[in-house]
This record gives C-alpha cells, sequence and structure tokens, in this order.
C-alpha cells in the first residue's frame, strides 16, 4: 500500500549541461531543485531577467546518498513530468476503488476463499511484474492491477475471519487485523531501509506473495457463506472441522439449520440507494457519513504518503508512523463504548488541529513538524477506525449495506485524490497540510449533528429514523 513512499522518492537533483549550470541552489539552508536553466544564446527570454530559459539541456543527475534508484530518478519524473509520479499513485488508489467493487460482487456471488486465493495470486504476479516494468506506463498499469487485488485481499479476508469468529471476540479479532497492518507499515521502513533500488525493493515485497501458495489446503471457506447458498453439507462438513481442531466436539442432534421468515421474499419492499438520500434525516445523515469516510481516507493517505515533506529522516518517519497505528488503534476500544459521537469528533479535530498547525512551523524546525504530523496521523487513524462501526450502526438494516458501500466508494476516491493533492503545492507549498487541517475540522462539526449510537438499538427501518411522524409524508416509501 505504502511501498511508493520509497520508490518514488524525489532525491535532489541536478542538471548537467554544457553550461555546468547547477539546478540546486541553496534556499533556507536546504537545496531547492530548479526546473530551468539559464542560457545566453537563446532568443525565449523569461521576463525581467534579460536571460533566455530553457528546460535541462544535458542529463540529470540524482543525489544518491539516500536512494540508489527510484522510479523518479529512472525516468525523470521531475519538472514537466513531475505531475506523472502523483498521476500513478492516484492510479494505483483507483485499482483500489475497482477491486474492492469487483471482488466484493465476486466474493457475494463464488466464494470468500476463491476470491482471496486469486487475489493473493495476481497481487504476487503482477507485484513482481512491476519490479521489472521496461517504461514508467507500464509499471503504473501493473501497479494499478496489484491495487486491485489488495481490496480482494483486505476485504475479503476480513470478512472471512470475522465470518469464523464467535460475537463475543469480533472486536479482538478486528483489532488484531488492524495490528498486522501496522506491522507490515513498521516492517516497510525496515526493508526499505536496507534495499535503496527501488527495483529490488518492489521485488522484495513482492515475490513473498508467492508464498501464500499453501492458502490452498489451509484457508477454509466461509460456512455461513455456504448456508446462505444452501449448500448445507460443505458448511456441515467444516464445523465439524473446526470444532475438532478446537478440541470442542458437537453435539450429536446439533443440525444446520436457516431462518425462514414468513413474508414471501418476493413482496417484501426493495432498497436502493437512492432510500439513502429519499427523506430528511436519513439524507443529511448519509451525505454526513460520506462525507467522513472520504476525508478519513484523504488525510490518511495525504500524510502516509507524502512523509518525506516533514523533513526528518524519511525511514525514521515512516517507522513512527507506523507505530503510531497500534496506540491509535487501541484507543478506540476504550472511548467507543462511551460515546461513539464524542468519539468520532475528537479525534477528527485532534488530527485536522495538527496537521494544521504544522504550516505555522519553520521549515527547519522538521521535528517540531514531524511530531505535529504525527498526532494528525494518530487522530485521523483513531478516526478512521471509528467510522466503520459507527456507519453501520448509523444507517438502518434494510439499506445498511447500502450505505457502507458507498461510504467504501467516497473512501476510494479520498484515496484517489491524496496523492494529487499534493500536486497544489505548485500554488503554495502549504496547500496540502491546509486541505489536511481544514477538511478534518469541518467534518469534525458535521459529526454534531449525527445522532448517539452508543448502547442504544440499531435502526431497522427508514421510519425507525425519521420517526412516526413522517409515516403520512413518506408512507409509500418507507
Amino acid at each position: 500500500m505504502l511501498v511508493s513512499v520509497f520508490t518514488g522518492a524525489v532525491p535532489p537533483h541536478f542538471c548537467r549541461s554544457h553550461t555546468n549550470v547547477s539546478l540546486m541552489p541553496a534556499v533556507d539552508g536546504q537545496p531547492e531543485p530548479q526546473c530551468r536553466v539559464l542560457l545566453n544564446h537563446s532568443a525565449a527570454v523569461t521576463p525581467g531577467s534579460g536571460q533566455a530559459a530553457s528546460s535541462c539541456p544535458g542529463s540529470w543527475e540524482y543525489s544518491k546518498e539516500t536512494f540508489r534508484s527510484t522510479v523518479v530518478t529512472e525516468w525523470d519524473l521531475i519538472c514537466d513530468n513531475a505531475s506523472l509520479n502523483n498521476v500513478g499513485s492516484s492510479i494505483y488508489m483507483f485499482g483500489l476503488l475497482v477491486g474492492a467493487v469487483l471482488f466484493g460482487t465476486l466474493a457475494d456471488k463464488y466464494g470468500r476463499r476463491i476470491i482471496i486465493l486469486i487475489s493473493l495470486a495476481i497481487q504476487a504476479v503482477f507485484g513482481v511484474g512491476a519490479a521489472f516494468a521496461p517504461n514508467f506506463y507500464t509499471y503504473t498499469v501493473l501497479r494499478f492491477m496489484v491495487g486491485t487485488s489488495i481490496s480482494g485481499v483486505i476485504m475479503n479476508a476480513f470478512v472471512l475471519g470475522t465470518e469464523w469468529t464467535g460475537s463475543k471476540q469480533r472486536m479482538l479479532a478486528g483489532i488484531i487485523t488492524d495490528y498486522f497492518f501496522g506491522f507490515g507499515y513498521i516492517s516497510l521502513a525496515g526493508v526499505a531501509y536496507l534495499i535503496r533500488d527501488w527495483r529490488k525493493l518492489q521485488l522484495a515485497i513482492s515475490a513473498p506473495g508467492f508464498l501464500f501458495v499453501v492458502y490452498i489446503w489451509v484457508l477454509p471457506k466461509s460456512a455461513r457463506w455456504l448456508m446462505a447458498n444452501d449448500r448445507k453439507e460443505e458448511a456441515w462438513e467444516l464445523i465439524q472441522k473446526a470444532a475438532q481442531m478446537n478440541e470442542k466436539p458437537l453435539p450429536k442432534d446439533l443440525h444446520i439449520y436457516q431462518v425462514c421468515t414468513e413474508e414471501k421474499p418476493d413482496v417484501r419492499r426493495k432498497y436502493s440507494f437512492i432510500d439513502l438520500v429519499r427523506t430528511p434525516k436519513m439524507r443529511k445523515q448519509s451525505l454526513i457519513v460520506f462525507y467522513l469516510w472520504f476525508v478519513n481516507v484523504l488525510v490518511y493517505y495525504g500524510l502516509s504518503l507524502n512523509i518525506s515533506d516533514f523533513g526528518m529522516n524519511i525511514y525514521l518517519t515512516q517507522l513512527i508512523f507506523g507505530l503510531v497505528e497500534m496506540p491509535a488503534r487501541t484507543i478506540t476500544l476504550f472511548t467507543l463504548n462511551r460515546s461513539r459521537k464524542i468519539s468520532q469528533l475528537a479525534f477528527l479535530a485532534v488530527g485536522g488541529l495538527a496537521c494544521l498547525l504544522t504550516i505555522f512551523i519553520p521549515s527547519d524546525l522538521y521535528v517540531v513538524r514531524t511530531v505535529l504530523a504525527m498526532t494528525g496521523k494518530f487522530g485521523i487513524t483513531a478516526s478512521l477506525s471509528i467510522i466503520y462501526i459507527y456507519s453501520a450502526e448509523i444507517f438502518p438494516t434494510v439499506i445498511r449495506q447500502n450505505g457502507i458501500g458507498i461510504g467504501s466508494m467516497c473512501a476510494r476516491t479520498g484515496g484517489v485524490l491524496a496523492p494529487m493533492m499534493y500536486l497544489l503545492r505548485n500554488i503554495s507549498p502549504k496547500v496540502p497540510m491546509v486541505l489536511c487541517g481544514v477538511c478534518p475540522i469541518l467534518g469534525s462539526a458535521l459529526t454534531l449533528l449525527l445522532p448517539e449510537t452508543a448502547n442504544k438499538a440499531l435502526p431497522d427501518t427508514i421510519e425507525d429514523v425519521e420517526g412516526p411522524s413522517f409515516r403520512e409524508e413518506y408512507g409509500s416509501q418507507l
């Protein structure tokens, strides 16, 4: 998910030309690459300078102090081509969106296990392929495919794990899953520190994916999915096997059964995403929740993918940002039971204010800037963990899946825009962090308009949200 922090890094560089003009003048003690070189023999004169300007007439030279090579140094993704690097990251994030829609639908139809196995295979094959990409465009296409596969893995592995976990342990299982994402976050810093060549790093994180071939023999199907698809015998065999492995034999008189409702499916009211915005309260709550999904992921990846902007060692910053994941996800266990609403708005406010404060810190105080960015990452990570639970409790049962599905799409849209947000540095270097600060603060304020759901019964119908007084006006729609 985050390897582009290193493979797409932009090291200090200068133009080596016949005029021997360095493109690394010192500004506030920091080298700042320039994209135009002054020439004395050109007719194209820059306004007010009396001298001509041209792009590098020779070849670009890159510092190898931190990175031996990156996709930027290999394909000169700087100056006029600098935006390609951000566009490539956005295309990768778009792959996550496509994968969520595609593999979510396929998993419901063909089962979690087969889609996880296919996604793991795609991830390994195309990930290794990206390490041998002959040009940037091929590399981007291969990374897009990796993005689709990651959605297939993350989403369905979480669902499969949930469907095999008892109700009392599900929150703990979810936290453990989040912890392993944090372990991967931290481990990437160490692997990238040891491997400074982007192709070797891409290969190092992708090739181990082939070890998942053992999942063909050890990854179980979902007994719940099998039962829902009228494959009870297969489900029963899996449940017996699970009981045997847990050394808790099933009673002989235990049978699998399905709860059947008296009401026939064809006479039930069919709901769609339109019902999310059809009535006043539902519309207000839905739009706010969709914005919260969007802003959480926008800022999360906005900070995670651009850690080089904070001035500290990039490997140390990656390690710190990974370590922050652990307490941020753990603290929600202690706050959620008290209040979903206050927890959501408080962590959004903390994340937004911390990001906003970084714009007032001088660039030479990089430690202070990094601490503030780390605090912002802490708040946003905790907020992102909460929105999963909070949104599931806000949407009524009849449209809950639609609500979460569209919320997830809004989140992926935030992921697509996160790399593009940093193109706004051309307007002002402070603009990206202003957005990372203002957007969560706005989300925190909007959260005040949402209901409290902690320790309350889940709404089942739209009427439960709107109240009985709306029956006359919206009776046919409820």
